[in-house]
């Protein structure tokens, strides 16, 4: 199946704010061979994103930030707080940066860290059955001795704490369910993987 296996009927914007919805009639094509009836989706179109997990690979260590997350308020684990540990990220809002030059920037601005070089770690769709938000995760090689204890622009609303952590104690973080969010375990699983060659 690819692009041509699908016909957008209709389109309308239900909001448009912080991210746009909009409401897609759609049919496409079944494995059977024949069209599926109409039916409607509301998908949420999301700027796309870039993270990285800062790493030092003199000391071992990773650079996690922790700062407050609207959309964790509705866990359904109400002991889990919506204050996460995650990555650097941010979004591809300015049209003439690249992915490399966003999360350099945002590693000055969320970590406090200079970027001595980035490895792409995966390339995904964040939840394609509602948004349409793709997220690019890079591993970041940081001096993380240089890391301050607290970051972020206080004109972008951010408000950040920085965890300096070897790396068993952030991979433990997230087999005990510390760290909850995808992209920081997709980068310190890859990361569990692909460490002796970093090293």
């Amino acid at each position: 199946m690819n692009h041509n296996d699908y016909k957008i009927v209709d389109k309308k914007i239900i909001c448009q704010g912080y991210a746009k919805v909009e409401l897609y009639t759609i049919q496409n094509r079944l494995f059977s061979g024949d069209w599926s009836q109409p039916y409607v989706r509301e998908i949420s179109r999301r700027l796309n994103a870039v993270a990285a997990l800062p790493y030092d690979p003199k000391s071992n260590q990773v650079v996690l930030i922790e700062q407050f997350r609207a959309g964790a308020l509705w866990q359904e684990d109400k002991s889990r707080s919506p204050w996460l540990l995650e990555l650097v990220a941010g979004v591809m809002d300015k049209d003439k940066e690249n992915k490399e030059e966003l999360i350099k920037r945002e590693l000055i601005e969320e970590a406090g860290l200079e970027c001595f070089g980035l490895q792409h770690i995966h390339t995904y769709l964040a939840s394609p059955g509602g948004t349409s938000e793709e997220v690019t995760i890079y591993c970041a090689k940081v001096d993380a001795s240089k890391a301050p204890k607290f970051s972020g622009l206080a004109e972008e609303n951010e408000d950040i704490r920085v965890h300096v952590l070897p790396i068993d104690k952030a991979l433990a973080a997230v087999k005990n369910g510390a760290i909850y969010n995808a992209a920081t375990i997709i980068a310190l699983q890859w990361l569990e993987l692909n460490l002796q060659q970093l090293q």
